[in-house]
């Protein structure tokens, strides 16, 4: 008879990817990278173990979106006061902000949990090539397709 393994919060390894967005499209880039954190890849995977890896991406600002995104995408906030709907296109956010383009389409494919919300934390996006992250010496990962 076989059992089913079940990872444990104590057995998980870490370990931290570092992603080039340069030219990559928004999406795929965000699916893999979600798939990482999640820990998807690893054949010990159980989906009620927070068993994830750290994911750095590097040249936010270089990202690529198709069609008509550009203009049409638009990232919503809210202040909670009668008329403080805040709306800002995906050009904007690109020129100001580039990171949180990336944030927002990884955290949206993320489990919408308490887990996820612990998952978000090991998503790190830098605009340029520069990231303080030297020490934990990143593997470079080549995005699928």
């Amino acid at each position: 008879m076989r059992t089913t393994y079940i990872a444990k919060p104590s057995e998980v390894e870490r370990n931290w990817h570092i992603i080039d967005a340069e030219g990559k499209t928004l999406g795929r880039l965000a699916s893999e990278a979600a798939a990482l954190i999640r820990g998807k890849h690893k054949p010990q995977f159980t989906p009620h173990v927070d068993g994830g890896d750290f994911v750095i991406v590097i040249n936010a600002d270089k990202i690529h979106l198709t069609g008509k995104k550009l203009q049409d995408k638009k990232y919503y906030r809210h202040s909670m006061h009668p008329g403080g709907l805040k709306v800002t296109t995906a050009d904007e956010m690109l020129k100001n902000k580039p990171e949180r383009v990336i944030e927002f389409a990884v955290h949206g494919m993320l489990p919408k949990t308490r887990m996820g919300n612990q998952m978000k934390l090991r998503l790190k996006a830098y605009a340029g090539v520069e990231h303080p992250h030297a020490a934990q010496k990143p593997e470079v990962y080549e995005l699928r397709g």
